[in-house]
């Protein structure tokens, strides 16, 4: 998670609500300057940062010593690219960040960007000059792959060497994917000439959001600032709704790709865009001129195909089956309000026979605890909320007579506390749910207060490492309530409280875009006084940690909050599950030892563990292959699995009776469906092609998704099951249902 806002390997947008920005148009040897806006913004930011934050830091010396360490691993995480001399030469500047950002003169740190931005065109330039030459893959050289913890390079003879065996390592990967020589420098080449176009797209703007993100994030990890584009699209994705055309983009070459079209939007009702399909320019109204969006970065692209709901906007297009001459199309869209439904939460039904019965378990996905904050304030009765969908959901579940509800919290990275408090009032009668300390030290309590269960059964919730914040808050109310069975690795840790403060209060005129700070404000502790602050919630019964503790989740900061507890508030506990999870760990671990899937995923889980450990790849050719051809084995052990008949012990998906008629009007021939699954089988066995993804056609990066996708999710299966055997020993004993159940119902 360090490098998850600054980084990322795709660029996806949704269309939305919002039009006017201008394209990158730098020039590659443009220097970059700060805008007169953002010296104002780095103004307020320290203001506030300095004053109101919960751990409110003063704006110095040693903070800027901070800043600089931070920046610099900010724009060089890997350090491929500055050598100790670059970070040397700005040495005297190590305690001027602070008067930098105070005195409204942010130069240095766009001088240090722009030293970057040179260091970066050497590197791809030295680069794509190695590939002219052919690399000797008899020497037994080792190739580190992973050096955010290494010093930086102490010389340029030294950076150009990591180079060399960069380049030698992705020359090797593609030759053992069977590339010949001519291919693999047309395909790195053309790797890096895309580096390097990419790079000469960021602005401005980038580079202020990535040195005020040193800042915060050097006070401490889940402060940060958000630029005004930034700003918006994390409203966006709160509120999971949206103003436009209903279509997914992405960036391939100098294309923007329709990558998905979602259903019954605009796009999708029109029948004229297609997956593939090439934006060329984009007009607005019926008779606007058309602007060349070629090359252009893909968040300026979508900030024009944006506008508000009933506007028109018009794409020229080429065709996904057109070649690079073929004649493009342009057709015009209305632009309406479209929900990001593959956000919301969801539910499946699982079946799982035990002995001569059935017990079925109501399973309900939960990407994230979104809120339409403004839809709510304005008093909307259809505002968009994650309670109320699950709400709704569960109200299902009882009509299909479900014997027990597992909420998958997996890789939900939190959202909205006010959400994380009334997702628990659906399993608990009123009472405290989360304790608040401020940075005075004053302590409130969060509480339902609305009376009832939506859900009186037993319960159970799935977490991993990518758990976090409102979903700690959650699992950690039910956990302490005794209310529900916890599942899974060890969560985030993030035990801290965040705020959004705009800064356009702040600035001169009306229209000041000054951006926000994403800033913590307080502590939650849980109910019983403790904290999940670095610790995380543990669970009941585990399952294996496919996350590196070491380097993702809390613990993994330099700068994080301590674990500390305060005083427990009052509350009754709903039930008591002391008595029920050493059984079913027994069985547990009784099925899991005969489970063949289950014991892949531990040996793959060890290999991975054992990779990172090692952090070292070997580049000599036959070593490789040896490597390669184990690979290869396994994974036909795994196709050998997936290609056999399912265990009569697996969970069965019960069909949704709603989705019936959209399968009868889909329906494809048996061939197609024998395809899909021989394509599925393919995709989760597929080894190393050498590739990147945008590389790799589009059609064949979908079918890999959707193979990941259908691929058997064997930890969630086990939670099934765990669930199942709760219910068999719920209905078998009826002194252990009286202490777990809070209720009684007639199940």
């Amino acid at each position: 998670m360090k490098k998850q806002m600054l980084l990322a390997a795709m660029s996806l947008a949704i269309l939305s609500a919002y039009a006017g920005a201008a394209p990158a148009d730098k020039s590659a040897d443009q220097a970059l300057k700060p805008a007169a806006q953002q010296t104002q913004a780095a103004v307020w930011a320290s203001r506030v940062l300095s004053r109101y934050h919960y751990k409110a830091t003063p704006l110095d010396d040693a903070m800027s010593e901070k800043i600089f360490d931070r920046y610099f691993k900010s724009l060089d995480a890997e350090k491929l690219f500055f050598v100790q001399a670059d970070v040397d030469k700005y040495a005297d500047a190590k305690q001027k960040l602070d008067d930098a950002i105070v005195g409204e003169n942010l130069q240095l740190p766009f001088n240090i960007y722009n030293l970057y931005q040179q260091r970066f065109a050497e590197r791809i330039a030295y680069a794509r000059e190695l590939l002219k030459t052919k690399p000797d893959f008899t020497l037994d050289e080792s190739y580190q792959y992973d050096r955010e913890k290494a010093e930086w390079a102490k010389d340029e003879a030294e950076v150009r060497d990591l180079w060399r065996k960069r380049v030698k390592n992705d020359w090797l990967r593609l030759k053992l994917a069977g590339k010949d020589d001519k291919a693999i420098r047309e395909t790195l080449d053309k790797r890096y000439a895309n580096y390097m176009s990419r790079s000469r797209k960021l602005n401005n703007e980038d580079v202020f959001q990535i040195f005020m993100n040193a800042y915060a994030m050097s006070i401490e990890p889940h402060t940060n600032y958000l630029g005004p584009r930034a700003s918006e699209q994390f409203d966006i994705q709160m509120r999971l709704s949206l103003e436009g055309i209903g279509a997914v983009l992405q960036s391939r070459e100098d294309y923007t790709v329709i990558r998905e079209v979602v259903a019954g939007s605009p796009a999708g009702m029109s029948g004229k865009v297609k997956v593939g399909d090439r934006i060329m320019a984009v007009g607005q109204g019926d008779n606007g001129p058309l602007t060349d969006v070629l090359g252009w970065r893909i968040d300026d692209v979508v900030a024009l195909i944006r506008g508000p709901k009933d506007s028109t906007v018009r794409l020229q297009m080429l065709p996904a089956d057109a070649g690079p001459d073929g004649k493009p199309v342009t057709i015009a869209l209305v632009r309406k309000k479209i929900s990001m439904e593959e956000q919301s939460a969801k539910k499946t039904i699982m079946e799982v026979r035990d002995g001569a019965v059935k017990r079925r378990v109501g399973v309900i996905s939960l990407p994230t605890f979104y809120m339409d904050f403004e839809a709510r304030r304005k008093g909307d009765k259809d505002f968009k909320s994650a309670t109320r969908d699950v709400a709704r959901l569960l109200a299902e579940l009882k009509k299909e007579k479900v014997d027990n509800v597992l909420i998958d919290l997996r890789n939900n990275g939190g959202g909205s506390l006010t959400e994380a408090v009334e997702l628990t009032g659906l399993f608990i009668d009123r009472g405290p749910v989360v304790q608040q300390r401020s940075a005075e030290g004053k302590v409130e309590v969060e509480s339902d207060t609305v009376p009832g269960l939506a859900w009186d059964g037993p319960v159970g919730v799935l977490i991993n490492r990518g758990s976090a914040s409102a979903s700690e808050i959650f699992a950690a109310a039910l956990q302490d309530y005794g209310r529900g069975i916890i599942i899974g690795e060890p969560s985030f840790g993030k035990g801290t409280v965040q705020t959004l403060i705009n800064l356009d209060r702040f600035g001169q005129g009306d229209k000041a875009r000054l951006g926000e700070l994403k800033m913590t404000i307080a502590q939650f502790f849980r109910i019983n006084g403790g904290t999940t602050q670095l610790r995380g919630v543990t669970p009941d019964i585990k399952l294996p940690a496919i996350a590196d503790a070491d380097n993702f989740g809390e613990s993994s900061y330099d700068n994080a909050l301590p674990y500390t507890v305060i005083k427990p508030a009052v509350y009754i506990p709903a039930g008591e599950v002391k008595d029920i999870v050493p059984l079913l760990e027994k069985k547990h671990q009784a099925r899991v030892a005969k489970d063949k899937d289950f014991q892949y995923l531990v040996d793959d889980i060890n290999y991975v563990k054992k990779q990172r450990k090692e952090n070292m790849i070997s580049l000599n050719e036959t070593v490789r292959r040896k490597e390669r051809d184990q690979q290869e084995q396994r994974a036909k052990l795994r196709e050998a699995r997936l290609a056999a008949a399912p265990s009569p012990d697996d969970p069965i998906l019960v069909p949704d009776p709603k989705e019936g008629l959209k399968q009868a009007v889909s329906a494809k021939p048996a061939g197609a469906k024998a395809a899909k699954q021989a394509a599925a089988v393919k995709g989760a066995s597929r080894t190393d092609d050498g590739l990147q993804g945008d590389e790799r056609s589009l059609a064949a990066e979908l079918e890999a998704e959707k193979a990941a996708k259908n691929a058997k999710d064997v930890l969630l299966n086990e939670a099934v099951h765990i669930l199942a055997d709760e219910v068999g020993l719920l209905k078998t004993d009826t002194r252990l249902a009286s202490r777990v159940l809070p209720y009684t119902p007639d199940r």
